[in-house]
């Protein structure tokens, strides 16, 4: 199982994650269709599939419904998703207004 703080990278395109909350799901995060690999491995290379080439953005935290969740740490062309599932991006949260 992925834990809290593995730093991911992607295997075709330039993405990189850090896991904030870890979650079995997380077992099959892909980005561009392919499993992310642990930084600093290999990158097989190829490009990302055209059904999962939405993009990622740096800073940004994406979510799999609630359970798990990433911090993109540097933005790449590939979609993160857990299997066919991509991940949806977490809305911030908003600030009580002070008067």
């Amino acid at each position: 199982m992925v834990k809290n703080g593995t730093r991911l990278q992607s295997q075709v395109c330039e993405t990189q994650v850090i896991v904030v909350k870890a979650a079995d799901a997380l077992d099959g995060l892909r980005c561009g269709g392919v499993p992310m690999v642990p930084l600093g491995s290999a990158r097989t290379g190829g490009e990302p599939d055209a059904a999962f080439a939405g993009g990622t953005v740096v800073g940004k935290r994406y979510v799999d419904g609630g359970s798990a969740e990433v911090l993109v740490t540097k933005a790449g062309t590939g979609t993160l998703s857990v299997g066919q599932v991509p991940l949806s991006l977490k809305e911030a949260k908003s600030l009580p207004a002070s008067d």
